[in-house]
C-alpha cells in the first residue's frame, strides 16, 4: 500500500486525523519556505553596508558599439550619505557615472565629478535620460539575455560587485518597477 492511500486510510480511521492535519500542515509551510526562496533568488538585489543596489540593467549594444549605459536604483537605508565614487567593469576599459541635462534648449550628457551622493534615507535612480553610468571602450556587445559584472565602489560602505542584466536595444528596463 502507497505512503498517500495509507494516509487516506489513517484519516478515515477515527484518532487519525490530527495525523493527516499535521502532514498537510509541514506541507503547507514547505511550500511557503519554497515560494519565499525563490522570491529572493530573483530578486536581482545588492547589498553593502546601508546601501541596496537593485536591478543593475544594460542595453544590448550593435556590433562595432564602443559604449554602453548602466542603469539601477540605490536605496540608503542608513542615518548617514553616502556616495557612489566610482565604477570598474569587466566589459569595458573604463566606467564613468554621467548626468543628462538641458542646456540652452540642447541635450547634453557631461560626466558627474566628485561622485553621487546618496542622501540618508533617500533613494537615487540612474535611469536613461537622467544620472546612468556609462561604460566607454567595450571589450565586447553586451547581448540580451546575458549578464555583465561590474564593481561599485562608495565613500562609506564599501565596493560591491553587482551583475547588470542585458536587455533588448529597445528596452526602458524595468527601472519603473523599482524606483518608487
Amino acid at each position: 500500500m502507497s505512503h498517500f492511500f495509507r494516509a487516506a486510510a489513517h484519516a478515515r480511521a477515527p484518532g487519525h486525523t490530527l495525523l493527516l492535519e499535521q502532514r498537510l500542515g509541514i506541507l503547507v509551510v514547505a511550500l511557503a519556505l519554497l515560494f519565499v526562496g525563490a522570491q529572493s533568488a530573483f530578486a536581482h538585489e545588492f547589498k553593502v553596508g546601508d546601501l541596496e543596489i537593485e536591478h543593475p540593467w544594460s542595453r544590448a549594444t550593435p556590433a562595432g558599439a564602443k559604449v554602453a549605459g548602466g542603469y539601477f536604483t540605490v536605496t540608503n537605508k542608513g542615518s548617514a550619505p553616502d556616495r557612489l565614487l566610482s565604477i570598474a567593469s569587466d566589459v569595458s576599459d573604463k566606467a564613468e557615472l554621467h548626468e543628462m541635462g538641458v542646456r540652452d534648449g540642447v541635450m547634453t550628457m557631461r560626466p558627474v565629478s566628485g561622485g553621487l551622493e546618496i542622501p540618508a534615507g533617500g533613494k537615487v535612480a540612474l535611469a536613461p535620460g537622467a544620472y546612468h553610468l556609462m561604460f566607454f571602450g567595450l571589450k565586447r556587445q553586451p547581448k540580451q539575455g546575458e549578464k555583465f559584472s561590474a564593481t561599485l565602489t562608495f565613500e562609506k560602505a564599501g565596493s560591491v560587485t553587482v551583475e547588470f542584466d542585458v536587455e533588448g536595444m529597445g528596452e526602458t528596463g524595468a527601472m519603473d518597477d523599482h524606483a518608487n
